[in-house]
């Protein structure tokens, strides 16, 4: 049977698995201690050489006082990591489940509850990308100071509202902000990685229980469920369910190792199949979101590709496995460094590359003020290059940085679009009609019709009316009204097509 994929998702087991480690902690000290004496009738003789043998010492109390010090431990732990823990509410439109014709088309206000963490203590909350997809509004509820775990009033429960900074939606990542300040916040582990076998715990709202804390191990590090995007995830069996998403996944120590994602499940409930993205991803993520809005890509003017047992015989290679340079720009930073085509890769920045997620990765993580050390194989000779890494920015990500939402929203296209200027048009390069609007984005936040347009787009007509800026499109927009028939001329990279549907 195949499984399911759950966006992030306690379970019974969660109290099965700390009674058994308590356990285990104290047989381990029972053992310690040495064999207890046989439990016998003495005889006299036996009776006279026990009174001069010396008394043993109560080994249950010792016992006792070690479960009690990791029973204050844990405690201590929860109640220093839930401070930074909040609920997340959302709340958008959808459509109704399909039970019957009559509701397919029927669209309703929907409400769904996440998990973040707070990361910087002006308010600055980092959760998954899904949790918050297609919101309308979104608020935040912190976790009361004195919250024990029981049950809190409606009444003084402390929800602020929050602001979206930006989505990164390859790593399923999102930043929000609330305005509060001095919050307690938790670090993120971005220099150490996390152990397999590594005692974690979980903290979130699993099926809207705000503070919940689950207990499990770290089962894996650097699984990656989909070979065709790089990025590696932590797995954990630390129980998350639905509601997790976005809440953190701590050390001992109290510090982020990763947040929970998604789970692997036959039935919707955790099978002790989490799965965490790497705190130093969401370190990157965060910094990137915050300063810029949108994350950069790094790239030294290079292609790659893996390799396989063909090709390593057909190249004479001298290794079957691992990642080869396909390709070196002429004019890149690569080929300045002396970077050839054939040359195997076998670290970068000093982490072992042997598939091509991990080179991506790496890549992906390397800041933009350092030079790209690279340790290749050039036939039977390893060598160290430095390459300085470069930007990359396509003209879209440019746009978002000058773009003005409230000049910028098409609303009764629920869009947000930019005219085609000399300096766009130029970098695009090759377009069928050189005059239009482009499109940045769509408008989570309103009731359009399914316009079928993307990001990148460029509308070159409505109807029979031709688009060269913003303001002809609005102008033509408001001359149609409910019903009316709309077809938009549009350009995408493989040419010029139509776009068709009724007015709403």
């Amino acid at each position: 049977m195949l499984r399911s994929i759950f966006l992030c998702a306690h379970a019974p087991r969660q109290f099965l698995r700390a009674i058994a480690i308590l356990l285990f902690l104290s047989a381990a000290e029972l053992l310690a201690q040495g064999p207890s004496p046989q439990s016998t009738t003495p005889t006299s003789a036996s009776k006279t050489a026990a009174q001069k043998l010396p008394t043993k010492p109560d080994e249950s109390a010792s016992a006792s006082a070690t479960l009690v010090q990791l029973n204050n431990a844990l405690e201590g732990l929860a109640a220093k990591v839930s401070s930074a823990v909040v609920q997340i509410l959302v709340t958008g439109y959808g459509s109704v489940h399909e039970e019957s014709r009559t509701q397919t088309a029927l669209i309703v206000r929907q409400h769904a509850v996440g998990s973040g963490v707070i990361v910087d203590p002006d308010g600055y909350i980092m959760t998954n990308a899904h949790v918050v997809e297609g919101a309308q509004r979104i608020r935040v509820a912190l976790p009361l100071p004195t919250d024990t775990g029981r049950a809190v009033p409606i009444g003084k429960r402390h929800i602020l509202e929050a602001r979206l900074i930006g989505v990164h939606k390859d790593t399923d990542l999102a930043l929000l902000k609330i305005d509060d300040k001095d919050l307690p916040t938790l670090p993120l582990l971005s220099q150490q990685r996390a152990r397999v076998g590594q005692l974690v715990f979980a903290i979130g709202s699993p099926e809207g229980l705000q503070n919940s804390v689950t207990m499990g191990v770290v089962s894996a590090v650097s699984r990656q469920p989909d070979p065709e995007k790089p990025l590696t995830y932590i797995q954990t069996d630390a129980p998350i369910n639905p509601g997790n998403s976005g809440g953190p996944l701590v050390d001992m120590n109290g510090s982020v190792v990763g947040i929970n994602t998604f789970i692997l499940s036959q039935g919707g409930g955790s099978e002790g199949l989490g799965f965490a993205i790497p705190a130093r991803i969401v370190d990157f993520v965060y910094h990137s979101l915050r300063y810029y809005g949108h994350v950069h890509r790094v790239e030294i003017g290079a292609a790659t590709q893996e390799v396989t047992p063909t090709l390593a015989d057909g190249l004479h290679l001298s290794q079957r496995w691992g990642v080869i340079i396909a390709d070196v720009k002429p004019d890149g930073p690569a080929a300045a460094a002396g970077l050839q085509v054939q040359d195997i890769v076998l670290t970068a920045d000093d982490r072992r590359v042997e598939t091509l997620p991990q080179l991506s990765s790496a890549l992906y993580l390397h800041r933009l003020d350092e030079v790209l050390k690279l340790e290749i194989l050039r036939g039977q000779e390893k060598k160290i290059l430095y390459i300085p890494a470069i930007e990359h920015r396509d003209h879209m990500d440019q746009l978002f940085d000058t773009a003005d939402p409230e000049k910028s929203l098409i609303s009764r296209l629920g869009i947000l679009a930019a005219d085609l200027t000399d300096d766009l048009r130029g970098q695009i390069g090759g377009l069928r009609i050189p005059s239009g609007v482009i499109v940045l984005g769509r408008a989570a936040d309103l009731i359009t019709p399914d316009t079928g347009l993307q990001t990148g787009d460029l509308i070159h007509a409505l109807n029979t009316t031709p688009i060269a800026s913003i303001d002809d499109l609005r102008a033509a927009l408001n001359t149609l009204k409910t019903g009316d028939p709309v077809v938009l001329q549009i350009e995408r990279s493989d040419g010029l097509t139509y776009l068709s549907f009724e007015m709403e």
